[in-house]
């Protein structure tokens, strides 16, 4: 398994790195939009690398740090996951804000994904908030009617649809949609 990578980017074509080490090999790697950011060609570089061997190919992933490695490879654990969807979730995220995503049951983190549904979504959050450790609950990610109201509510009155979720758990469940704005709005100042 090739493990990491160092050399000199050679070419860039989108998202596909071409990286020439120092043994005159040149290997080509998938690289996130921050590598392509900090690295341009002619650059040293040196990246994790995970090795997906398929039948008609092998590809290289690279990552930047040994945690975006290890969070890859608990994205790629989730049953219905495979290594192109992980890599598209690490490279649209930080590791720190797609653990808190988990810890906090954000479904709308991982749906602005592009190619990743609800359902994965929600099924990544449930997988990794074991691996992670976090409290996952089903009430946390499925809203009533009226929590969808208030949520708009508080959403048009400015806020994030992240920060109102989080004020929305606070709340006692038994409130009129009314008295949750209220409350809502009280916690926030």
């Amino acid at each position: 398994m090739i493990g990491k990578i160092k050399g000199i980017i050679h070419e860039i074509e989108g998202n596909i790195g071409l990286i020439e080490t120092s043994g005159g090999i040149y290997y080509e790697v998938y690289l996130t939009p921050k590598i392509l950011n900090k690295y341009t060609k002619g650059k040293k570089i040196e990246v994790y690398t995970y090795l997906q061997v398929r039948e008609d190919a092998h590809t290289l992933f690279g990552f930047e740090n040994r945690k975006e490695y290890s969070i890859f490879k608990m994205l790629f654990s989730v049953s219905g996951v495979g290594p192109k969807i992980a890599y598209s979730i690490i490279s649209f995220s930080t590791p720190d804000d797609l653990t808190d995503a988990v810890k906090n049951n954000n479904v709308d983190y991982f749906t602005n994904v592009p190619g990743l549904g609800k359902k994965t979504a929600m099924k990544i959050i449930l997988e990794l908030s074991q691996k992670i450790e976090t409290d996952f609950t089903l009430e946390r990610m499925y809203l009533s009617d009226d929590d969808k109201t208030v949520l708009e509510a508080l959403v048009s009155l400015g806020y994030k649809s992240y920060e109102a979720k989080q004020l929305l758990l606070k709340l006692p469940k038994k409130l009129s949609i009314e008295e949750k704005i209220k409350q809502a709005l009280k916690i926030k100042k």
